[in-house]
C-alpha cells in the first residue's frame, strides 16, 4: 500500500512537471516573456490539471502500473496510457466545449509527462531495491520438482544479480537434490507451507501432468503464496504465466485467477451499468413472459434456484419457470438419462420442460431474471456459469479455481458450442476467461452471445 501510495504521488508531480516543461518548451520556442513556475497555475493550465490528474490514476491503475514491482509494465505501458488520458482529456473539452486554452499542448505534454514520470519511477525503483538489499531482505523460497532439475535453478537463480535475493528454504521432492534441503514430498506440500510460510514456490519439474501442476498451483494459491514456473516445468499455464525479467533464469509468475481492486471496480461499475439498462429496456419483455408462463402452467412466474457462487458459497439464483411444479423431485429418476460428461446434466428433450419453457430454453431468456442477481452483487454478467448443488458436489479439486470470481449470466461456454463441450473443457474455457479477463472482453462475449443463442449453438 505503501508503494502504491508513493506511485500515485510521484505520477501526479511528474504529471504537474511534464505539463509544466511543455509550457516552457512553448515560452521557449515563441519567445513569449519570462520562464516562471506559475506558468503551470493560470486559469487553462490550472484546469486542465485537475481534471489530468485523477484520470491519468485511474487510466494507470487499468494498465496495471500500480501492481507489485515484479508485474509492473514499463515505459512503454506509461505512455500508451498518456495517450489514453490525453484522448479522454481532449473528448471531455470536445463534449463539454470547454474553452483549453492550452489545449495545443496535449501531444507536447504527452512526451514531457512520460518522460518526467519514467525517470521519477525509475529512481523510486532503483532507491527502493537498493535499501531493501542494505536492510537484507530477500525472499524465502521453495523450489518444487526433481533432481537435476533443482539443482540446474539453484544455481542460476542463486547467481542471479537483478532484483532482490533468494533465501533458498529446501525443496518439495521425491527424492533428496544436493544442496537443498528436503522439505517433504509432494503430497506433504500442505504441511510444508504451514510450516515454512515463503514467500514464493517454484515450479522446476517436466514431469508433472496436468492435474498435478494444478494441484499443486492451487494449494499455494490458497495460503497465500506466490506460485512461479520455471519455462522447462509444463506448458499447461502458460497463458496464467506473467514473465518475471532479470532473475538469471526465466520464470513466469503464476497469478490466482481473481478479480480484485482497480480491476474489480471497473468490472462491477459496468455490471451495474449495463443491468440497469437491460431491466429498463426490457421490463416489457419481462410482462409478456410472465404473462405466458401463467397462462402455460400452473406455478409460480420465478424459479429460485441454489447455486454455488464466488468463494463456492451458496446463493439463491432467479429464473424464469420452465418447468412443471416439483421438477427438482423428478430429476433422479432422470439420472440414467444424463446426456452430458463430467459434474453436467442435460437432456434433449427433458419431460418436465413446459411448452412455453421450451421456447424461453431455446432463446436463453429464462435466464434475465439473474441481471437482479447482478445487481445484488452476487453474480456477473460475464463469468463462469453457476453449477446447481448437485454439479457442484461431483466437482474435482482443480475445477474449483473457477469460483476465485463472481458466476456470469454468460461466457465463453455459450459462445463456444456451449452443450456440445465436455465438462472439463468447459472448465479449461473458464480459465481461459479468468486469466485474459479485460472490459473489452466482456462486451466481446455480451455481444457474440446473441448471434449463438439464435443461432441455437449447442444448447439444450
Amino acid at each position: 500500500m505503501v508503494s502504491v501510495c508513493s506511485l500515485i504521488a510521484l505520477d501526479v508531480i511528474g504529471l504537474a512537471l511534464g505539463i509544466y516543461l511543455a509550457l516552457v518548451l512553448r515560452q521557449v520556442v515563441l519567445g513569449e516573456g519570462e520562464i516562471l513556475w506559475g506558468l503551470l497555475w493560470r486559469e487553462g493550465p490550472a484546469e486542465w490539471l485537475k481534471f489530468a490528474a485523477p484520470i491519468t490514476v485511474l487510466v494507470f491503475a487499468q494498465a496495471g502500473l500500480y501492481r507489485v514491482r515484479e508485474r509492473r509494465p514499463g515505459a512503454g505501458r506509461i505512455l500508451a496510457s498518456l495517450i489514453v488520458v490525453a484522448l479522454i482529456v481532449l473528448a471531455f473539452g470536445i463534449g463539454t466545449e470547454y474553452d483549453f486554452t492550452t489545449s495545443g499542448l496535449i501531444p507536447t505534454s504527452v512526451i514531457t509527462c512520460a518522460l518526467a514520470i519514467g525517470v521519477l519511477r525509475a529512481a523510486y525503483e532503483s532507491a527502493s531495491l537498493e535499501l531493501m538489499r542494505v536492510a537484507g531482505i530477500r525472499r524465502r523460497v521453495i523450489l518444487v520438482g526433481e533432481g537435476e532439475s533443482l539443482v540446474h535453478l539453484r544455481s542460476t537463480l542463486g547467481a542471479s544479480r537483478g532484483g532482490l535475493g533468494y533465501e533458498f528454504v529446501g525443496a518439495v521432492a521425491e527424492e533428496p537434490a544436493p544442496g537443498l534441503r528436503l522439505l517433504g514430498s509432494r503430497r506433504e506440500l500442505h504441511r510444508v507451507l504451514e510450516e515454512v510460510r515463503p514467500d514464493e514456490v517454484i515450479l522446476a519439474e517436466a514431469a508433472l501432468d496436468e492435474h498435478a501442476v494444478l494441484e499443486v498451483v492451487e494449494q499455494a494459491h490458497r495460503q497465500g503464496v506466490r506460485v512461479r514456473l520455471a519455462p522447462d516445468a509444463t506448458e499447461l499455464l502458460v497463458q496464467r504465466g506473467e514473465y518475471v525479467p532479470g532473475q538469471g533464469a526465466p520464470l513466469f509468475e503464476l497469478r490466482p485467477p481473481v478479480l480484485t481492486g482497480w480491476d474489480w471496480a471497473v468490472k462491477r461499475t459496468f455490471d451495474i451499468a449495463v443491468s440497469v439498462l437491460l431491466l429498463v429496456l426490457g421490463l416489457p419483455l419481462w410482462l409478456l413472459i410472465a404473462a405466458a408462463i401463467k397462462l402455460g402452467s400452473r406455478g409460480p412466474v420465478f424459479f429460485v434456484d441454489k447455486r454455488i457462487g464466488v468463494g463456492e458459497r451458496e446463493f439463491p439464483m432467479l429464473k424464469f419457470r420452465t418447468m412443471v411444479a416439483g421438477a427438482a423431485d423428478l430429476q433422479e429418476s432422470l439420472e440414467d438419462r444424463n446426456e452430458a460428461t463430467g459434474a453436467l446434466f442435460k437432456m434433449r428433450d427433458d419431460p418436465r420442460i413446459t411448452g412455453v419453457g421450451r421456447v424461453l430454453c431455446r432463446l436463453s431468456l429464462d435466464e434475465l431474471p439473474q441481471i437482479v442477481n447482478v445487481l445484488r452483487g452476487e453474480m456477473s454478467l460475464v463469468g463462469p456459469r453457476p453449477l446447481p448443488l448437485r454439479d457442484y458436489e461431483l466437482l474435482e479439486d482443480w475445477h474449483r479455481a473457477r469460483y476465485a470470481v463472481l458466476p456470469g449470466m454468460t461466457g465463453l461456454w455459450q459462445i463456444s458450442g456451449r452443450s456440445g463441450l465436455t465438462f472439463d473443457d468447459l472448465v479449461r474455457l473458464d480459465f481461459t476467461y479468468i486469466e485474459n479477463w479485460s472490459v473489452w472482453l466482456d462486451i466481446s462475449i455480451i455481444a457474440k452471445t446473441i448471434p449463438a443463442v439464435l443461432a441455437r449453438r449447442g444448447a439444450y
